[in-house]
């Protein structure tokens, strides 16, 4: 298998409206995997529609892009992103909004009267932005404000009143959670229960809040621009609305319907004044219609409300898909049940029927995903020719995750022909092609443990487990051996997943790296000292993919001054693809290492220009001639290996580098050897050692010194052997104070 270079995004993942429940994919992705089909115009098929962001990027490339789109929820999104309304009708409809009454008061005024508190410096009436709860209690502990008068800000602890607030608008919540779910299913409906259970994560107060909102929209005549601007804002105060806001943040993304230990609830009237600049337009529109209406050849976008098992044979019939792309969908309890709720809020119980089977599921494991992945791609491959490539993205991506979708697809009929995988924060890239089934091979341990051997021997250093579990997966589907006909999704996951184990804890080539017990946490990388089952030699030190990358970034950096981060990615990631792919905390400790950062462009230092740092290795081999004849040693200098002796006899050994390749350093290190580094490459080294737990065990052997301790030990006026052991061991290699990402 050939494997395609990662593709970077240039820029990150969107955070906009419901962004913690979207896929988060880089901006640039797609378009640039698109720019390489080169076939504009070209019917594009999203059998998922589970990411807008992903279809309007490429209806703005060019192609014609058809989405099924069964949740109503991410269909209105793909719409209002693709034709927004001007931030003028989002103030407009607040505005019509605020000024309805509710009683003697405008409504504005009403809602935000619910939030009222009092500034604990200056006692002045102001609004909360959020108040704070723990589960299960009847009231808030805290309060979340930023005071116009005087300036206070932060949490501080809820006032008595406070208190008394949020129990007199729960004593009429009963009224308003009615209210709430008869928006949703009728009364009779068998799954009225699972639609209660819904609402039940709402609190009182803003359950009533939103439930007045949405009373009283149809009181309100406006033109369908506007309107669209209105719900947009009360989509967002409903996702705000709920009690999925762990406080502090420790689930950004929530995939289940569980209210958190401690959470927030949001100020809902300021909730929606903040979507006004939320949906402010992005881009240029782009043309939306319903399925079958026609969209132009330049680009659009044509949605079916419907699935995919719908719309096959009519596809198969009417157009000619040149590719498929798509963001995988992983479960999302959460997310899936709260849009029905949403949908029957904002558009009636009509909206509601034909999503209805999310309020009922409250389970979803990966067994049911590969499951209903497996019927996707069956459909998907039917109404395909053969060879008609698909680009898949695995967000979020975990061992679990990456076996349920893999295995789905060749289960379908899809080969794979290409995975690309950075780490376990960016999306997987997948290529299919649509193919004919292949006749199934049974697995076994060998095809693991080779697939797995290989590539952590190729990559030179130790393997997180999510990368050498998806070696080995890559290793299965070429064989064939991903899952049997005879077996159901949930016995063959489980099979793979008891094959993974078996095959890494029973072969003494690898080298465990983790606190736990379970395969799949920590790293796994290659015992040097065991040869392999079929008496190969051991596996030896070659370069470290890290060691790697910092040759090419610098090499990159001595021929092209002046870039951005995005221009050495793309340099990069040709040269390492696949599972290889450099993370961006690799690259970002590289640059630190050896550039200087000008806005948003990076420049080699002046002291790490090639000649420069060459004169500069010169000076220190004579640093080290002149402490060595201060300590009555004798000198010599092999490449970049500087000896002393002592009547004959090897007292230290200098491995002088201008770089922090590590690695070439302990090939032929021995217990004299100190590893001599600049100062500027300390943090480079620290974070390869943190990366790299095997170069981390081998160092502690050794001493690191740094340039700078060699020019001082010239002015101690007095120096011996013994001082001189002290002051090396005085001076360790410390991490970067700035910010790094350690992946």
């Amino acid at each position: 298998m050939e494997h395609q270079p990662y593709i970077p995004g240039f820029k990150p993942a969107d955070s906009g409206p419901l962004a913690r429940f979207l896929p988060p994919l880089e901006e640039g992705v797609i378009s640039a995997w698109l720019s390489r089909l080169n076939l504009p115009g070209s019917w594009l098929l999203d059998p998922f529609g589970f990411s807008p962001r992903l279809v309007l990027e490429a209806a703005r490339s060019g192609y014609r892009v058809l989405v099924t789109a069964n949740n109503p929820v991410t269909r209105f999104l793909l719409e209002i992103f693709a034709n927004p309304p001007p931030e003028s009708e989002f103030i407009a409809a607040l505005a019509d909004l605020g000024a309805i009454k509710k009683g003697e008061e405008r409504l504005a005024g009403h809602l935000q009267s619910l939030y009222f508190t009092i500034c604990e410096k200056c006692n002045q009436q102001i609004q909360a932005r959020s108040f704070l709860w723990r589960k299960g209690e009847g009231t808030p502990y805290a309060r979340i404000y930023e005071c116009q008068h005087c300036g206070d800000s932060g949490e501080h602890p809820a006032t008595e009143d406070d208190k008394e607030n949020a129990k007199r608008i729960a004593a009429t919540d009963a009224l308003h959670r009615s209210r709430a779910f008869e928006r949703v299913i009728s009364l009779k409906d068998e799954d009225r229960n699972y639609a209660e259970e819904a609402i039940q994560h709402y609190l009182p107060r803003p359950l009533y809040a939103l439930t007045t909102v949405l009373n009283r929209l149809d009181s309100l005549t406006l033109s369908p621009e506007r309107k669209q601007a209105l719900m947009a804002l009360i989509l967002l105060a409903c996702d705000a609305g709920n009690t999925l806001w762990a406080h502090p943040s420790e689930r950004p993304r929530p995939k289940q319907l569980s209210t958190p230990s401690q959470f927030r609830e949001h100020n809902v009237w300021m909730m929606l004044e903040r979507g006004v600049g939320l949906f402010a337009a992005s881009g240029s529109p782009v043309p939306v219609e319903a399925w079958p209406n026609k969209i132009p050849e330049s680009g659009g976008i044509c949605i079916y409300e419907g699935r995919l098992k719908d719309l096959a044979h009519q596809v198969k019939k009417e157009i000619p898909i040149a590719a498929v792309i798509g963001s995988v969908p992983r479960p999302n309890q959460a997310f899936w049940t709260l849009s029905a709720l949403w949908a029957g809020w904002l558009w009636g119980k009509d909206a509601v029927e034909p999503y209805k089977v999310a309020l009922r599921r409250r389970r979803y494991d990966w067994a049911w995903n590969a499951t209903a992945l497996f019927a996707s791609f069956s459909h998907l491959n039917e109404l395909l020719a053969d060879d008609v490539p698909m680009f898949g993205l695995i967000p979020e991506p975990e061992p679990a995750f990456i076996t349920s979708a893999l295995t789905a697809a060749h289960t379908a009929g899809f080969k794979l022909e290409s995975v690309a995988l950075r780490t376990e924060h960016d999306a997987i890239q997948v290529i299919w092609k649509a193919a004919q089934k292949n006749k199934p091979e049974n697995a076994n341990a060998d095809i693991l443990q080779k697939a797995i051997y290989e590539y952590i021997s190729s990559r030179g250093e130790p393997a997180s487990y999510l990368h050498a579990h998806t070696a080995g997966l890559v290793a299965l589907a070429e064989a064939n051996a991903l899952k049997q006909p005879e077996l159901e999704f949930d016995e063959a996951l489980r099979k793979t997943q008891i094959l993974f184990s078996s095959a890494l804890k029973d072969d003494k080539r690898f080298i465990h790296y983790s606190t736990g017990e379970s395969v799949d946490t920590g790293m796994w990388g290659l015992n040097p000292s065991i040869p392999t089952n079929a008496g190969s030699p051991p596996a030896i030190h070659t370069e470290s993919l890290s060691d790697l990358a910092e040759m090419a970034v610098v090499a990159y950096l001595q021929k092209n001054p002046n870039v951005i981060f995005l221009e050495v990615e793309e340099d990069l990631y040709p040269r390492f693809p696949g599972l290889m792919t450099p993370s961006k905390g690799l690259i970002y400790a590289v640059l630190n290492s050896y550039a200087e950062k000008n806005g948003a462009n990076w420049n080699l230092r002046a002291e790490d220009v090639a000649s420069t740092r060459r004169e500069e290795m010169k000076n220190i081999f004579a640093l080290l001639e002149k402490i060595g004849e201060r300590l009555n040693y004798q000198s010599s200098r092999d490449d970049k290996v500087l000896t002393w002796k002592d009547n004959g006899q090897v007292v230290k050994k200098f491995h002088v580098l201008a770089s922090a390749l590590l690695n070439r350093a302990l090939e032929h290190a021995d217990e004299q050897t100190v590893i001599v580094i600049p100062g500027g490459r300390a943090a480079l080294a620290a974070y390869k050692q943190e990366r790299d737990p095997s170069l981390k065990a081998r160092l502690k052997k050794y001493k690191l010194v740094k340039y700078r301790l060699l020019r001082s030990l010239l002015e101690v006026p007095i120096l011996t052997r013994e001082t001189f052991e002290e002051q090396v061991a005085s001076d360790p290699v410390e991490e970067s104070k700035g910010q790094m990402m350690m992946f």
